[in-house]
């Protein structure tokens, strides 16, 4: 093989990773809409928290009742749910860093760096006697709270808690999802690939956390999408996955949990059985309740079986 095969062959290798970043550099940052598309009524606010600016919504009435979502989406995975909580409780829902709008800090996206804010924002807003409700590692976050023994929550509702497969649940719903996460950590493959993201990827990996993917509202999704279009967003998604071990070591800690928590899980999430009791047997007199027909996304796909659950625990 002569020199010139050999750099020409170079030259068509590398080609897709130039391409890569030329599609990163022309991708358009989209806008933060002034209100939110399925609820006008209810505001828009934001939060600066160690220079980081956060977006959150608060509204209904009553006691405090704090909602943590999915990896990768935003506070408006919840839009299902909201409308009807509202009318009991005082509803919060955040944007965690590196996700919907809030900033893009360059840190390791551990789960210590989510608990931080959480934990941080609840203490800026003096919330007290609080009824967490998490969905995947918002679940496992609500735990990780309760573990901790923060003396701000009363109960933990934990949905589909993300802490089992070394935090590579979501490749057991999409093919796409198992081979972009497994190349993640491939030196230049790994980056060039979430460069490259696009829509029916992403709309892929989705679908694989539903039975119903009817459910999935179109424009959500778009926009979930769009907002993955922000400058060094992939990279703080890189770090997120890298550090995905890790959610499940925290496990560890759930026999220091005092509080009533109530464990949710759809008959078809990720998680396997066994997983299940596992994450039952290690939280002291932990309920557990499975939901037929549901995923990993249950606020999306069975939002009033979820409200029910919520309003009746006790």
């Amino acid at each position: 093989m002569t020199l010139n095969t050999i750099l020409i062959i170079l030259a068509f290798s590398m080609l897709p990773i130039v391409v890569s970043y030329l599609v990163e550099a022309l991708r358009k940052t989209p806008l933060e809409p002034e209100k939110l598309s399925w609820a006008k009524n209810i505001p828009v606010q934001h939060i600066d928290i160690d220079g980081i600016n956060l977006r959150y919504i608060k509204t209904g009435q009553g006691e405090p009742l704090l909602l943590l979502h999915t990896l990768r989406t935003q506070l408006d995975m919840f839009q299902k749910m909201i409308p009807s909580l509202s009318e009991r409780f005082t509803v919060y829902a955040l944007d965690y860093p590196g996700h919907g709008y809030s900033d893009i800090p360059n840190v390791e996206y551990t789960p210590q760096i989510f608990l931080k804010y959480v934990e941080e924002f609840l203490d800026r807003h003096d919330l007290q006697n609080v009824k967490l409700v998490g969905e995947s590692i918002g679940g496992s976050l609500g735990l990780m709270l309760a573990a901790k023994k923060n003396p701000r929550i009363k109960q933990v509702i934990s949905i589909n808690p993300y802490d089992y497969g070394k935090g590579f649940g979501i490749t057991r719903g999409s093919w796409v999802a198992k081979l972009l996460l497994y190349m993640n950590n491939i030196p230049l493959l790994g980056a060039m690939n979430w460069r490259l993201r696009m829509l029916p990827a992403f709309l892929h990996i989705m679908r694989g956390g539903v039975y119903d993917s009817s459910v999935l509202p179109d424009e959500l999704m778009h926009e979930i999408n769009d907002v993955g279009n922000r400058r060094s967003h992939y990279q703080s998604f890189m770090s997120l996955i890298r550090n995905f071990p890790k959610w499940e070591q925290e496990k560890e800690n759930y026999n220091e949990i005092q509080v009533p928590v109530l464990l949710v899980y759809g008959d078809h999430d990720w998680s396997t059985e066994n997983e299940r009791l596992d994450t039952k047997s290690r939280i002291n007199n932990a309920r557990l309740e499975t939901i037929t027909d549901g995923g990993h996304f249950l606020s999306l796909e069975k939002p009033n079986e979820l409200a029910k659950l919520i309003f009746e625990y006790e």
